[in-house]
């Protein structure tokens, strides 16, 4: 593996680990700059409401659809796991396994819909700097469970 090739991992498994902190973090600036101005983002058909499309354009718009569905949450924790990466010059393919944890409120305490998740990649260099150029979402298997959150 060349010196670029292990670089460009490094850089690609980091955009993986920003984007995951940026929706844990609700940080909208941070996740729109993850995103090529022309992104799209494809989500199971499941999790889109009726009559919407399952694929967002633009990075803004990307930003706003994704902290859109976690904002009601408590929390959220995105676990990332294994890449598989392809790099081909500028551009690059990802197959990113992701534990997403969405903590929320019950009358009696908290749970957490835990959602196994693979996130299938096409990143593009643009100015020397990873971006994702398309990101689709699909999810594995869900679980359901009681969570204590201390101090909340």
């Amino acid at each position: 593996m060349s010196t670029q090739d292990h670089t460009d991992r490094l850089d690609l498994a980091d955009l993986v680990g920003r984007y995951a902190a940026a929706v844990d973090g609700r940080d909208t600036a941070a996740l729109v700059a993850l995103f090529t101005p022309d992104a799209e983002f494809v989500q199971p058909a499941a999790l889109v409401r009726r009559g919407q499309s399952p694929v967002v354009a633009g990075a803004e718009q990307i930003a706003a659809t994704v902290l859109g569905a976690v904002g009601h949450l408590h929390s959220t924790h995105h676990a990332v796991g294994q890449q598989v990466l392809t790099v081909d010059g500028d551009t690059a393919a990802g197959l990113v396994y992701c534990q997403a944890h969405h903590i929320y409120r019950v009358e009696d305490g908290f749970r957490d819909n835990s959602l196994a998740i693979r996130y299938r990649d096409t990143y593009r260099r643009v100015d020397g700097r990873w971006l994702v150029a398309r990101r689709e979402l699909a999810v594995d298997f869900a679980e359901d469970r009681p969570v204590t959150v201390p101090g909340a």
